[in-house]
């Protein structure tokens, strides 16, 4: 059997306790900035470099709950972080995505997220995947998280 790939991400909640979710581009789904380390990165790194290049927000390590490696898909495992944003910190508006990859319509290079919102734990099943919305249904709970952070 393969081993796991693992992708690092931030669980990104505002003053509410809603989630910051991204529009993959050229799908149907919504998710959490994450994503793949780069050699010699430390897991915090890689989670605040990919929340960096999918949305543009900047956080210090220190704002950072570390949740740990939890169970994803079968072939892979999310290493989550997780962090406050105070109100008014971020503007939705102001968010880009500076990673890029070529779109299978034409090759062309597109943002891989290409919209940005908050949602509450209600609404999160009706955007993201199955996997990222039985993730907050079995792992991880938004609820327990705004109320630590």
């Amino acid at each position: 059997m393969s081993a796991k790939t693992v992708s690092y991400g931030v669980i990104l909640l505002d003053a509410r306790g809603r989630v910051l979710l991204a529009h993959a581009t050229d799908t149907s789904h919504w998710d959490i900035p994450k994503g793949q380390g780069e050699s010699g990165e430390a897991p915090a790194e890689a989670a605040l470099r990919e929340l960096s290049e999918e949305t543009g927000i900047e956080l210090a390590p220190e704002r950072l709950k570390d949740l740990g490696r939890v169970p994803y898909r079968r072939d892979k495992d999310l290493y989550l972080f997780a962090a406050r944003a105070a109100e008014g910190e971020i503007d939705l508006a102001q968010c880009v995505c500076r990673s890029m990859f070529p779109s299978r319509r034409d090759g062309s290079m597109i943002p891989e997220m290409d919209a940005f919102r908050w949602a509450t734990p209600q609404e999160l099943p009706h955007f993201a995947s199955r996997s990222l919305a039985r993730l907050f249904e079995t792992t991880v709970s938004l609820a327990e998280l705004h109320g630590s952070l």
